[in-house]
């Protein structure tokens, strides 16, 4: 079975987007991205070659779980204070 090796988490309930790689069957986490800009700093650090292409490219090395991909912001609740 394949595994995407690349995973962006759910958005948090603050904002931001936790990332992580997969390797060897553990996931190692590289930061918490407030954007696309961020996501691909992480995977740059990480030794991934080209991240630009692979994160806007729509590689199918990344996974986003959860949300929409590219989209960092919380939803605002009806528990939010204005």
């Amino acid at each position: 079975m394949h595994h995407t090796p690349i995973l962006v988490h759910p958005i948090a309930p603050a904002g931001g987007r936790r990332v992580s790689l997969r390797a060897g069957g553990r996931d190692t986490v590289l930061g918490l991205a407030f954007d696309d800009a961020d996501v691909i700093e992480f995977l740059r650090r990480a030794g991934v070659p080209d991240p630009d292409d692979t994160v806007l490219g729509g590689s199918e090395l990344v996974e986003w779980q959860g949300d929409e991909p590219h989209a960092f912001e919380a939803e605002p609740s009806d528990t939010d204070i204005p």
